[in-house]
């Protein structure tokens, strides 16, 4: 059974997981399920000539959608996922890699307590993945919310997460993609580069049509996501189901490819802040952001990009939600749409 806030100790590790070997059938599913027009995690040929490898990227939004399924043994009674931090994929795995997850109980803290609302703490973990040749491919942390067994407990359980990084280690996430022929990328494009060039700080791209939120039990099971909200209607006191957060920043980062198709792929996350609940049937809208721009050795940028996503439900209505449920503080609405998410990200782009 999954366990409760006060059964977690810091220290624990997690390797009970079963490992998942990455497959063109998971590919297609995750595809149906998210979309996405990443040209590597599309076209064998022009995988081969960027990245050398006999089969095509597996794209990073299956990744990390398999690794955060993997770590949800410790959170299967979640009530919210707050945030992730730091995310950096230290190598880009292919169709037909295996990966393994171990999970971290790294800070426990009891949140305050609320009218109405029984006990509740948060739990830091650190995720890290690998593959079948025990190469390390994914490094986090994530913030899960939990309910204690007694809803009226209280503990002694106040650890800072002060440790949690903020920001990425720009120089490992080059290293990742150091390899690639970044060129042949541009010359399957025609050769362009005249709008990676304009790029400036501070530009912003608005997605025209939205992207409605739908199988979201399929990607859940697709990933070994156990969380019971995501599955369970009755497993969240409002009776519905929560979309797993993955979902949300899968459809986000299909936007972001069509908005700026220079995307070589994403190698890393700063942060993602869940900001309200996400239900089946609404339709997502983002607005794209470029932080800064790096330039990289072999051609090519490290796009710091940040992603706003709102959420309209199904009839156009804007539900306020309830920030907790969804893994905020708070949802606040805005006009048309509310916030949803706020996921800061590195892209390769060339």
């Amino acid at each position: 059974m999954p366990p409760y806030f006060e059964d977690l100790q810091v220290g624990h590790v997690e390797r009970g997981a079963p490992a998942v070997t990455l497959t063109d059938g998971m590919a297609a599913v995750h595809r149906a399920i998210v979309g996405d027009r990443l040209a590597l995690a599309l076209d064998a040929t022009l995988a081969r000539a960027v990245l050398g490898a006999p089969a095509v990227l597996a794209h990073p939004a299956l990744v990390w959608d398999v690794a955060i399924g993997q770590s949800t043994l410790l959170t299967g009674r979640v009530i919210a996922n707050l945030f992730y931090r730091g995310l950096a994929l230290q190598r880009m795995p292919v169709i037909g890699d295996t990966l393994s997850t171990s999970t971290e109980v790294v800070a426990l803290r009891q949140t305050t307590p609320r009218p109405g609302r029984p006990a509740s703490g948060l739990a830091a973990l650190r995720v890290r993945t690998s593959d079948q040749d025990g190469r390390a491919v994914l490094d986090f942390w994530r913030c899960a919310m939990l309910p204690l067994r007694d809803p009226a407990a209280r503990t002694e359980r106040e650890d800072s997460f002060d440790e949690i990084p903020q920001e990425l280690d720009a120089a490992a996430l080059r290293e990742a993609t150091s390899s690639w022929r970044l060129d042949a990328f541009v010359a399957a494009r025609g050769g362009e580069r005249e709008r990676l060039t304009g790029l400036a700080p501070g530009t912003r791209w608005t997605v025209e049509s939205g992207d409605v939120v739908s199988a979201a039990p399929e990607l859940a099971r697709l990933s070994l996501n156990v969380a019971a909200v995501h599955h369970d209607r009755h497993a969240h006191r409002e009776g519905r189901r929560l979309i797993y957060g993955g979902h949300t920043i899968g459809l986000a980062a299909s936007q972001a490819s069509r908005l700026l198709p220079e995307i070589v792929t994403i190698a890393g996350w700063h942060s993602c802040e869940h900001l309200a609940p996400v239900h089946e049937g609404d339709t997502l809208y983002s607005e794209l952001e470029l932080e800064r721009c790096e330039t990289l050795a072999g051609g090519g940028a490290l796009a710091h990009l940040r992603s706003r996503v709102i959420a309209i439900g199904e009839e156009g209505a804007v539900d306020p939600g309830d920030g907790a449920s969804a893994g905020g503080e708070g949802s606040g609405g805005e006009s048309g749409g509310r916030p949803v998410l706020d996921w800061r990200f590195v892209a390769v782009v060339a």
